[in-house]
């Protein structure tokens, strides 16, 4: 994380692309309160990006276990700039639990003044801030034809809470203070530093578990107050030399296919899930829409044919004690 983009670091960044707003700012007590969802088990969806393909595959997921509920932590859309696309990705969204992540808020208006809204540290290279702006710029030029549809996105919470079993189970975007905050990434949760703000930040909560996604890399840790899970992205690849994209489910029982690692909290398990969609489709659709010397295509098409630079074990859960968690 660097300290250009963190509320509780000295430096603030206000170019569009890396601000923070303050209106994407929460307490973390804000979560302590009534659950709005209830269930045995829960898939949580992040970074969708607007991968109908995913969507597909993850509906039918949910479909084939009795009693499971949905949610998606926002960002839902992105790469769906075609019209048919943009409001299929919608109406799945608003069809099931959802709360806004940085795109749909942003193009739920016009022009805010913070780009795309993802608060990018300064490691992310200034080109790449500028495509994700532009992205942002074409996918509002869409939403414009759904005038309903951009208003109700910009009208779902920044958090929810769910009580799945006895766990207690705070849903965020970001993390647990800002819709934007990269407080949940995986270097973050890996620092000393951090920990601190972590512990009142589950203590403020009152949850025993925060799923989050944001920073499109996955990451599971497990602390003696709580514990974090990212799914990274349900609509791209998260790994290296792979192409399926990463749901969470949080559950009583455990999954019934088979997950990429996970942990017990209270009376659930906590996994992540491996979203294998139709890559070959995907691809297809992509190009259509994100044609070479696009934006998009600069910045995210590598990835989707190699996948990023990270690893399963990078994402997968430690202990406090930095000690390999449970990989099946």
């Amino acid at each position: 994380m660097s300290a250009a983009v963190h509320r509780f670091d000295a430096i603030v960044d206000e170019r569009p692309g890396r601000a923070c707003p303050s209106a994407y700012r929460y307490s973390p007590k804000s979560m302590d309160r009534a659950p709005e969802i209830a269930c045995d088990a829960l898939y949580i969806a992040g970074g969708l990006y607007g991968n109908v393909e995913a969507l597909e595959t993850l509906q039918a997921m949910v479909a084939a276990e009795p009693g499971a509920q949905l949610a998606f932590n926002g960002d839902f859309h992105w790469f769906d700039v075609v019209p048919a696309d943009f409001e299929r990705v919608a109406s799945a969204a608003l069809a099931h639990h959802a709360l806004r992540g940085n795109v749909e808020t942003e193009i739920a208006g016009e022009d805010s003044g913070v780009g795309c809204g993802c608060a990018y540290p300064a490691d992310v290279a200034d080109a790449e801030v500028a495509r994700s702006n532009t992205i942002l710029d074409h996918l509002r030029e869409t939403a414009r034809a759904f005038p309903d549809l951009r208003k109700r996105q910009g009208e779902l919470p920044m958090n929810l809470v769910a009580r799945v079993g006895e766990a207690r189970v705070g849903l965020v975007h970001g993390d647990a203070a800002s819709l934007a905050g990269w407080g949940f990434a995986h270097d973050q949760l890996d620092a000393a530093r951090h920990q601190r703000w972590l512990e009142s930040a589950f203590a403020d909560a009152n949850v025993d578990i925060f799923a989050s996604s944001h920073t499109c890399l996955p990451a599971c840790r497990a602390f003696p107050f709580g514990t974090v899970i990212n799914n990274g992205a349900a609509g791209m690849p998260n790994f290296s030399g792979t192409g399926h994209g990463i749901v969470t489910r949080i559950a009583r029982a455990p999954a019934p296919m088979p997950t990429l690692y996970g942990v017990r909290v209270r009376d659930v398990y906590v996994d992540a899930v491996a979203l294998r969609f139709d890559e070959r489709r995907w691809k297809e659709r992509f190009l259509a829409a994100w044609p070479p010397g696009s934006p998009a295509h600069e910045s995210y098409y590598l990835r989707i044919l190699q996948g990023p630079r990270f690893t399963v074990r990078q994402a997968a859960p430690r202990t406090a004690q930095g000690e390999q968690g449970e990989q099946r």
